[in-house]
């Protein structure tokens, strides 16, 4: 694998990791409008700016992404999807002040391991 395939691949799954976050922050936004129901809700999601910012970095993650599976095997590729798992659980600890238990911070570890395998058996 080369430097810029991975730099591509970082680049993508930082992307998703960062629509979540901002995904969860609008949603947050929007959660005085649930008192009106679904279409209350639907309404205050469709209102909140950090939503759309989420979904833009769904976008550009996606595209990113393209590039990735026109250049490398999908069996190497995929399984660095998994740093997703350890950048979102960091931005809700850091930017969320999320709690985490020792169990998370373990199957987190494992899975970026199994990252580690997967990049190293290339």
């Amino acid at each position: 694998m080369t430097l810029r395939l991975f730099l591509l691949i970082l680049a993508s799954v930082s992307l998703s990791a960062l629509a979540q976050l901002a995904l969860k922050i609008g949603t947050g936004s929007a959660a005085a409008a649930r008192a009106n129901g679904l279409g209350g809700e639907m309404g205050g999601l469709l209102q909140s700016p950090m939503v759309f910012v989420g979904l833009g970095l769904y976008g550009l993650g996606a595209l990113l992404w393209l590039f990735v599976l026109g250049r490398a095997p999908l069996s190497l590729a995929y399984p660095f999807v998994g740093i997703g798992f350890i950048l979102t659980m960091l931005a809700g600890v850091l930017y969320l002040n999320e709690g985490v238990s020792a169990a998370r911070v373990a199957g987190t570890l494992m899975i970026a391991l199994g990252c580690v395998l997967v990049a190293r058996s290339a």
